[in-house]
C-alpha cells in the first residue's frame, strides 16, 4: 500500500478544507454536554490527506464497498432509498499493515464527508458516567455535522466480547458498549448520512452484537503477486531523486514479487527502505570525514540497488503477519459479509 505522510489535527484551514459548523448552534446541549461536544471534535479531521482511490494498490472489493456505502447514496440519493438505503456500518478486518487505515484516508479525502477518527481513547473516561455520553455526543455531532464518517480504529480494543474474563469486566466498559451498540440502531433506522467505519486486527475478539450491526464485513488481506510486484515499482523505480540525490535500482521485479510472498504492503515498504538505505550507510564514513575537513557536501554518487541486495535484506527482514492469515481465513469462511 501507498503510505502518506501522516495526516494533521486542526491545520490552519485553507481552500479545500471543511468548515465545520459552530458547536454554539448545536441545540440542546448543556455545558457538560457541549464540553464532552468539544473533546470529540478534536478527532475530525480538518486537513485532507491527499489520499486518493488510486494511490491503494488492490483492494478492489473493499473500495466499491466503501463507495456503496459513503459516496454513491452522496451523489445519487434517488437511487438509495427503501430496501436499497444505504449500509450503515461496514468492518475491515485482516493482519496489520494491509491497508485498513488506508482506506479511511481515502474516505476523508474522496467522499467529502465529516470525518472522525476514533480510537479508544477518544471515548474512555476515566469518570463515571463519561464514556456513553461521548459515545451519545459522538453520534450526535455526526448526525450535525453530516453526511459524516465515523472511523472506529482497532475496534476490538472498544467492542471486544461482553462477559469474558470471568466477569471480571468493569461496568463502565459494559455501559459504553450498551450505548456504542444503541447508537448503530439508531443509524439503522434512520435516514441520516452517518456511516460508521470500524477496522480490526483481531476480528475474532469483537462482541458478536456489534457483528450483526455492521452490515458489511471484508478481509483486506495479504497483497497479491500483481500488487507487491507495483508496491516495490513504486517504492524503488528504476530512478528516483531525493534532495537531490539520485538513486538507481537494477531490479527484477517479477522474482522479487515472488519472494516477498507473505509479507504486507508495510513489510514491503519496509524491505524497500532498508534496500535503499544499503548504498546510503556505504558513503557515512566518507561523509563524515569530509565534514571535519570542509563545510562544503561532496558530490554524493550512490550505488546502483541491484535484485541481489534486495533478496539479501528479505533474508533478513521477515513478514508480520505471515503465520497468522490461517486464522483470518477461517474467521472469514463463518462471518464474511460483501
Amino acid at each position: 500500500m501507498i503510505l502518506p505522510d501522516p495526516m494533521i489535527r486542526y491545520p490552519p484551514l485553507t481552500h479545500g478544507n471543511p468548515l465545520l459548523k459552530p458547536l454554539s448552534a448545536f441545540i440542546g446541549m448543556n455545558s457538560e454536554m457541549r464540553d464532552l461536544a468539544a473533546v470529540i471534535s478534536r478527532d475530525i479531521y480538518l486537513q485532507n490527506p491527499a489520499v486518493r482511490w488510486d494511490d491503494i494498490i488492490g483492494l478492489q472489493a473493499a473500495k466499491r464497498l466503501v463507495k456503496e456505502a459513503v459516496v454513491y447514496p452522496i451523489k445519487y440519493p434517488q437511487l438509495f432509498t427503501g430496501i436499497l438505503s444505504p449500509w450503515k456500518g461496514l468492518l475491515l478486518y485482516g493482519p496489520p499493515g494491509t491497508g485498513k487505515t488506508l482506506l479511511a484516508k481515502a474516505v476523508a479525502t474522496e467522499c467529502n464527508t465529516t470525518f472522525f477518527n476514533i480510537s479508544a481513547s477518544s471515548i474512555v473516561s476515566k469518570w463515571r458516567g463519561d464514556s456513553e455520553k461521548l459515545v451519545r455526543v459522538l453520534f450526535e455531532l455526526a448526525r450535525y455535522h453530516a453526511p459524516s464518517t465515523i472511523f472506529l480504529d482497532e475496534l476490538e480494543s472498544v467492542m471486544s466480547q461482553r462477559g469474558t474474563g470471568g466477569g471480571g469486566e468493569h461496568e463502565g466498559s459494559r455501559r459504553m458498549k450498551t450505548e456504542l451498540l444503541v447508537q448503530m440502531d439508531g443509524l439503522a433506522r434512520s435516514d441520516d448520512l452517518v456511516f460508521v467505519l470500524a477496522a480490526s486486527n483481531l476480528p475474532w475478539e469483537l462482541d458478536h452484537a456489534m457483528l450483526r450491526r455492521l452490515e458489511k464485513r471484508i478481509m483486506v488481506g495479504l497483497p497479491s503477486g500483481n500488487a507487491r510486484q507495483a508496491m516495490v515499482s513504486h517504492w524503488l523505480p528504476p530512478l528516483s531523486c531525493t534532495g537531490g540525490v539520485e538513486l538507481r535500482t537494477e531490479l527484477a521485479y517479477e522474482m522479487i514479487a515472488q519472494a516477498t510472498e507473505g509479507y504486507s504492503g508495510s513489510d514491503i515498504r519496509l524491505v524497500c527502505k532498508e534496500a535503499a538505505m544499503r548504498p546510503v550507510r556505504k558513503i557515512f564514513d566518507a561523509l563524515e570525514s569530509h565534514q571535519q575537513g570542509s563545510c562544503n557536501m561532496p558530490v554524493i554518487h550512490l550505488e546502483t540497488v541491484t535484485t541481489d541486495d534486495f533478496l539479501e535484506v528479505i533474508a533478513h527482514t521477515k513478514p508480520s503477519a505471515r503465520n497468522l492469515i490461517d486464522k483470518y481465513t477461517a474467521w472469514e469462511t463463518e462471518y464474511e459479509s460483501v
